[in-house]
Formats: C-alpha cells, sequence, structure tokens
C-alpha cells in the first residue's frame, strides 16, 4: 500500500557558536522553528529487499543520498526483509539552510517504522538519525526546539505560530567552507530562552556568509525593507516574520524574479508527527 509523508523545512530563529570541540564539531545554540512547508515522500513497500530512490528532475546518487542512508540503516538494524520504492516531490530549496537533507532522512525513519512496523520509538529513531546527521533528530522528535550541543539537545519550545516570507537567493552555500573559516565567531556569549523568547539572538555565521556570497546579503538587505530580516543556519536562505499571512504574501508578490520565495507558518508540532496520528487511525 502506497503512502504519502510530509517533510517539512526549519528555520534557525537564531544560531549562536560558543565554542569548538576537539573532534572539530561546534558547540552550537539555536532554536529550531518547524514549518508547514516542505517536500512529500511517497513510499510503496516491496518484497525485494531492495531501496529505490527517485525524484523527477533531480540526479540523485543513490549511496549519497541521506534518503537511502536512512532506509538502509533502519532496514540494518531491525533486520527487517522488506524493501521499499521511494519518490521524493521536492520543494525545499537544496544548499538553502533549511534542513531538506535531514528532514529527509528524518521522514524515511519515521514513516519505515510504521511501514516496516521495526517498533522503534521516536527517541530510538532520533540516536539513528544523529548518525546520518546533527539536525536528523529535531525533525524526528517533530518539535520546534531550543538546540544545544551540536544541535542535538533539545528542549521542546512553544512558540508563537508566527507567518514567514522565506526567500532563496539561488546560492548553495558550502558550510564545512563557513564553519572552517578562521573569521567565524566561535566564542559567543550563550543565552538562555527566556532572553531569546526576549528577543536576543543572532546569527554568527551572517557575516561570514555575506562576504563570500553577496547574493545572500542583497536578499537580507532587501527584506529588511519591510522586517527584520535573518539568514537561517549557514545560509543561503533568508526569512522575516510578519503579523499576517496577507502580509507576508504582499512581500512575496514582489521579491525580484531572480530569488525563490514562499511563505509558511511556523508550527510547533511537525505535520510529520499528525501524518503518523493519522496513519494509525
Amino acid at each position: 500500500m502506497t503512502s504519502r509523508w510530509p517533510s517539512p523545512a526549519k528555520l534557525n530563529l537564531f544560531l549562536h557558536i560558543t565554542g569548538r570541540r576537539e573532534d572539530g564539531y561546534h558547540e552550537l545554540q539555536t532554536v529550531f522553528q518547524i514549518l508547514k512547508y516542505g517536500d512529500e515522500l511517497q513510499l510503496t513497500p516491496i518484497d525485494d529487499g531492495d531501496i529505490h530512490l527517485e525524484c523527477v528532475g533531480l540526479n540523485l546518487q543513490l549511496e549519497d543520498n541521506l534518503i537511502y542512508k536512512a532506509a538502509r540503516l533502519l532496514q540494518d538494524s531491525s533486520g527487517v526483509r522488506q524493501g521499499i520504492n521511494i519518490q521524493l516531490y521536492k520543494s525545499i530549496p537544496m544548499g538553502g539552510g533549511l534542513g531538506g537533507g535531514s528532514s529527509n532522512a528524518a521522514t524515511t525513519l519515521v514513516a519505515l517504522n510504521e511501514i516496516w512496523q521495526t517498533g522503534y520509538t521516536l527517541e530510538q529513531l532520533a540516536e539513528m538519525g544523529l548518525t546520518l546527521g546533527a539536525d536528523v533528530p529535531v525533525f524526528v522528535l517533530g518539535q520546534s526546539a531550543w538546540g544545544e550541543g551540536v544541535g542535538e539537545i533539545l528542549t521542546p519550545l512553544d512558540l508563537p505560530h508566527t507567518w514567514y516570507l522565506v526567500i532563496h537567493p539561488g546560492c548553495h552555500v558550502d558550510t564545512g567552507k563557513i564553519f572552517s573559516s578562521p573569521d567565524l565567531t566561535r566564542n559567543s556569549s550563550p543565552i538562555t530562552i527566556p532572553e531569546f523568547l526576549n528577543g536576543t539572538g543572532h546569527n554568527d555565521c551572517e557575516s561570514v556568509v555575506f562576504l563570500e556570497y553577496p547574493e545572500v546579503a542583497e536578499a537580507c538587505k532587501w527584506l529588511g525593507q519591510w522586517t527584520r530580516a535573518k539568514m537561517t543556519g549557514t545560509g543561503s536562505s533568508v526569512f522575516g516574520q510578519f503579523k499576517s499571512e496577507t502580509e507576508a504574501r504582499n512581500v512575496l508578490r514582489q521579491v525580484p524574479d531572480k530569488w525563490k520565495g514562499f511563505v509558511s507558518q511556523g508550527v510547533n508540532t511537525s505535520p510529520l508527527l499528525d501524518c503518523i496520528t493519522s496513519q494509525n487511525n
């Protein structure tokens, strides 16, 4: 039986780099805001044990793709003998700091756990997901959250259901290049959740990205005409908050043709968790 599963995007509402560990990874503080907007995965169980993946318009290298890796990880961990056909319907811009690859991996783990009836808890799936990427656990657990460590230490947050306009300026930011830059701030002072809720917080990666990718700086400056504009993650997408969907869509209509944009509401519970509930009813 074929089923369709949402794979939502996220925003980093701020991103402080508070230190660097001996293994080279950075200690972070951030807030993950889950969006209603995202990709969709269509999954059809098969009996031959193989994992098939396709996405119209994209040339996917199977073994390097996080969807494939997630499916194979769950298959190997559980010993399940079924296979799966996966079709990815892509809406989240690639390389935009919106978590598309991590979200795809998380949806694969959560959906196949249901389809193959492997019986793992979300917490166990999140531990598996961490081996695929630091952002995978927040998508598996499906809650907007305060993140620390490398982003895997999560505290669910009850955030306002704000409307966002997100602009992708069309470039792909090399995350590794940004995190290895000698100009990157790595000693931001930690803040508390109440301080964030009172408006404290910035993105330490912005200054480096703006220098390396001037089109990101241009998009942020353009959006700043209407609202406080910020970059999400290491970019390249930028976003701004609006009081209503109407206000956000009014600005979306004015976005220059050279950029892509979308409007979405932030949610506290992921559409993926809602899908689990509906699949089980």
